[in-house]
């Protein structure tokens, strides 16, 4: 699939501020995996090739074993995940989705049982960023498999 557009060379102001909430984002206090988890599983809902690749790579440079990446679109019926990811990826799903989930309050109490409400507004806004990445790289038709993800060391600095 060609790249349609470098949307980064034509309008950096907006990728410069989406970067700014992915900043905010990885000092917001919410797990660095579990921010990868969350976005590798939209990635997956939105079917964003360049997503998965980036956010499967990261996961992998941070220690994220293979079985939790393979069963991740299987996450209900795999024993691999903890309760607090369980309700995240349950957020993540109904937020990604919202337009027929409309988010219920099932979902939500869950997420509550798990996360206080910064976290809450953080896991959203995690979930609100993905989805507009992911937009942009399947609109724009971003090329994946070349994204090489940061050096441990680097991501360390940047939790």
């Amino acid at each position: 699939m060609q790249p349609r557009i470098d949307g980064l060379k034509v309008a950096p102001g907006a990728y410069h501020a989406m970067l700014g909430l992915e900043t905010y984002l990885h000092q917001c206090g919410l797990e660095i995996p579990l921010l990868h988890l969350i976005k590798l599983r939209a990635s997956q809902i939105n079917g964003c090739a360049y997503c998965i690749d980036m956010h499967w790579k990261d996961l992998r440079a941070i220690g994220e074993n293979e079985q939790r990446l393979y069963g991740l679109d299987a996450w209900r019926e795999s024993p691999y995940y903890s309760e607090r990811e369980r309700a995240a990826l349950a957020w993540t799903e109904a937020v990604t989705l919202v337009a027929s989930t409309q988010v219920p309050d099932a979902v939500y109490e869950e997420a509550r049982r798990h996360f206080n409400e910064k976290e809450i507004t953080n896991l959203t806004l995690a979930v609100a960023t993905i989805n507009a990445w992911n937009r942009l790289a399947i609109s724009l038709r971003a090329e994946a498999g070349k994204y090489q993800p940061a050096r441990p060391s680097e991501i360390r600095k940047t939790a």
